[in-house]
Parts: C-alpha cells; structure tokens; sequence
C-alpha cells in the first residue's frame, strides 16, 4: 500500500476581501475574510504528481491580483523542473486553478470530462459563468488534449496507487477532489469543494456556485473521503497554515501528510 507525501504551496494571497466573498449566508458580510492560493505536490519517491497549476505574472496583472511567486518557482526548492513534470491532476478549469497549465508543456492532465464540457459549452455565454475562466487557460487544455495529454474521468478514477479523484461539482460543473494515502491516513484535497473549513463545518455556500444543491453534498463527500475531519483540506484557507506544519526551510510550503498539529 504506497503512502504519498504532500505538500500546500502557497503561491498568492488576497487580503482585501470580507466575509460576503466567501459565503452566501452569513451575519456579517462586512468582516474582514482573506484567501490564500495554493497548488498541491504529491511525491512518493522519485515520482512527482503536481495537483492544480495556479496561475503567471500574466494573469495576476490581467485580474489585478499580484502573485508571491511564479508555480514555478514553488517547485525548484523540491528539485523539480518544469519540463519534468509529466503528470498534472486538474481539479477544475477555474483561472487560480489552471492558469499555470502553459508552465508545465510535457503533462498529461487529468480531469472530469464534464469540466472541459462545461468549460466549452452554452454555460460560458453568461458573463457571471464565465468569470473564473480564461480563455486562454481553456484553450491550453483543449490544445492539450489534441496532443493526447489529457484523461478524462466521469466520477471517480484512480491516478496512481493511492491516489483518486471524484467528481464533486457544485462550483463548477467538473470539479473534482484528490483523495490521497498518506501516513496520517487518507487525505481529501477539496480544491473548491470547500475553499474555507467554515464552508463545509458549518454548511455555508460559497457565492461562486454553479449548482448549490451539489456544492452542499459536497461538503459531506469531501468529509467521507478522508480518515478524519482533520484531514480535509480546503483549497483557499488560510488556517491550514495553522493547522500543518511548515516544512523545514521553505517560506511557501506545508506538509499535510503528517497530518494536522496538536
């Protein structure tokens, strides 16, 4: 049974937002709320697996939402290249998520076909819909799979020993969560299924929502596939930078495998 370590990278923070930006229901809409933005490694041994891509200088000027470090950066203190990662589970097509998908030219991707359906359907024709997205981004993949780099699930899939994904939705058609063995146990990565703990704590809706009933049967898909509570990691919060340790002698990285602090 091959267990994996794991690690958050934090390549952005968005400081200026309150609590309306990260809930639909809530008593105080006015409160201060801020995000991190992290992409995920998965390693075991010699093999790298990257979760998500987050996104380039290009982008963050492009949305006016600064960046601490180009991805690639985040992976040279692991000794990984770029060009070496051949491997990239893409949790959904969202512009944090999958802007970077241009860095890494030799990945094969890995996702829900009804993100790449959503993401090139009749839905992009509203403009609230197609928010997140970035054409580029999207194209990227597209361009992607015409070079047979992409796999597609329908639901769940395996990825290697030990690591699956499984369809979530809810805010976004295909968004998918990694489930991961680790030492500590099973580990969810939510990506957006839950951005915040207090989203699937407390059952409250993230106003960026494609279908909201899905959105809330996440929370409980997410939580059944970890070992523990504690092993559900969201995809924006900055509490989990509390809550896992900071891996020894790097500024942007936290270990999730060990399993949260005491």
């Amino acid at each position: 049974m091959s267990e994996w370590e794991v690690f958050a990278l934090r390549y952005a923070d968005r400081n200026a937002r309150v609590r309306a930006d990260s809930f639909l229901f809530d008593d105080d809409h006015s409160a201060p709320h801020p995000m991190d933005y992290f992409m995920w490694l998965l390693r075991q041994g010699e093999r790298a697996i990257l979760v998500d891509t987050g996104y380039d200088e290009a982008e963050a000027t492009r949305r006016d939402r600064p960046i601490l470090m180009d991805p690639r950066a985040a992976l040279e203190p692991f000794g990984l290249m770029p060009d070496a990662i051949d491997t990239v589970i893409v949790t959904h097509l969202h512009y944090d998520h999958a802007g970077g998908l241009h860095l890494f030219p030799n990945a094969t991707l890995h996702m829900q076909a009804a993100e790449m359906a959503y993401a090139t359907g009749p839905c992009m024709c509203h403009d609230t819909l197609r928010m997140p997205f970035t054409g580029d981004h999207v194209c990227e993949a597209v361009k992607r799979l015409y070079r047979g780099r992409v796999v597609f699930a329908d639901g769940d899939a395996q990825i290697a020993d030990g690591v699956t994904v499984h369809r979530i939705g809810g805010h976004s058609r295909g968004l998918q969560a990694v489930r991961v063995r680790t030492q500590a146990g099973w580990l969810c990565l939510a990506s957006d299924a839950a951005h915040f703990y207090e989203n699937f704590e407390a059952g409250k809706p993230f106003p960026i929502v494609a279908d909201v009933s899905e959105m809330l049967d996440g929370f409980a898909t997410i939580q059944r596939l970890a070992s523990s509570p504690g092993l559900v990691i969201p995809g924006h919060d900055p509490l989990v930078r509390v809550r896992f340790p900071a891996e020894a002698g790097l500024p942007e990285a936290w270990r999730l495998s060990s399993g949260p602090q005491s």
